[in-house]
């Protein structure tokens, strides 16, 4: 089997996790298969990009140029064109990003690529790649296998898996870029950064998540004095957000923000997987959801199943017993 390269995500002035998530399961994959784990990178003055990506890559492929300062998914589109069919990958790996989302559709057609978006996980069986997606919110898990010849094309989900150690020195090696004008028909305007709101729930150490099974808001006042017990901020999925129980800027999951604190309490969330992805990364994670099948508990590191409106109120006044 040949190489797998994986596309660098960058936004404004940083290199993006789930690059370095896709980078650690390409070598996991690459390690079964024999092949090469390649990044390739697009931007203006990235050298210092490149040596991260060095750090978790056999090989560093990257194009510096003031035309890749700001993202264009028409100028990347223009330039992997160029370079897949000259390096032929087996595998090539794009983030399940809103850029990502915007790239490798239209690539995957311009290329007649097999292509699998959405991909959590990918493993190896009998030398062939069997990427693996969800369904109905997490429930189901499928295996996939493409069918025609490589390159084959995904996109991966961010927040899957945790990243891995940077255990490589990869080489690294700077081509001239394939796009030698503008392209005027689509430009970059400006980056809007969403408000922040009274509390950045990025920042949050501790989190108290509400979701649909808190039923109506009168019911909020159970899971605020949880809050105010642990001294936590708090924040929703999107029903709670529809719901108007909670601001957008409270949001968590792909439509709002991604989260990593020390403790997460999902309570009556079911664990969409558009919400999984926001809240991963909490080094602690606490579900409470009378469902005892509810794909929150996958990702739980402590489940309660049972009705919350018995268990807030106990677990509120236990908080405040042992705080004294």
């Amino acid at each position: 089997m040949g190489n797998i390269y994986v596309l660098a995500e960058h936004r404004q002035g940083e290199l993006r996790e789930v690059t370095l998530e896709m980078l650690t399961k390409a070598a996991a994959v690459a390690g079964q298969t024999g092949g090469e784990v390649v990044a390739l990178l697009l931007g203006s003055a990235v050298d210092s990009y490149a040596e991260k990506l060095a750090e978790y890559s056999d090989r560093v492929i990257y194009v510096d140029d003031p035309l890749f300062a700001e993202y264009n998914s028409e100028k990347y589109q223009k330039v992997l064109a160029a370079i897949l069919p000259e390096y032929k990958p087996e595998l090539m790996m794009i983030a399940h990003t809103t850029q990502g989302v915007d790239l490798a559709p239209a690539l995957a057609v311009e290329l007649k690529l097999p292509f699998i978006p959405d991909v959590i996980d990918i493993n190896v069986e009998g030398g062939k790649l069997k990427p693996l997606r969800q369904y109905y919110q997490g429930k189901v898990n499928a295996n996939f296998s493409f069918k025609g010849e490589p390159p084959y094309l995904i996109t991966f989900r961010e927040a899957s898996l945790e990243i891995g150690e940077a255990t490589k020195k990869g080489s690294i090696e700077k081509i001239e870029s394939p796009l030698k004008e503008d392209i005027a028909y689509r430009r970059f305007l400006e980056y809007v950064e969403a408000e922040v709101g009274d509390v950045d729930i990025t920042q949050s150490e501790i989190l108290v998540a509400v979701g649909r099974g808190i039923k109506e808001d009168k019911n909020m006042p159970l899971v605020e004095e949880l809050a105010a017990a642990l001294k936590a901020d708090l924040c929703g999925s999107r029903a709670s957000i529809d719901a108007g129980w909670l601001g957008h800027d409270r949001q968590v999951g792909t439509s709002g923000k991604t989260v990593k604190p020390k403790l997460y309490i999902a309570i009556g969330i079911s664990g969409a997987f558009q919400h999984l992805a926001g809240m991963k990364g909490a080094k602690a994670i606490i579900a409470i959801n009378k469902d005892p099948d509810a794909p929150i508990f996958t990702e739980a590191d402590f489940g309660i199943v049972d009705d919350l409106f018995k268990v807030l109120p106990k677990l509120t006044e236990k908080i405040k017993e042992l705080k004294g």
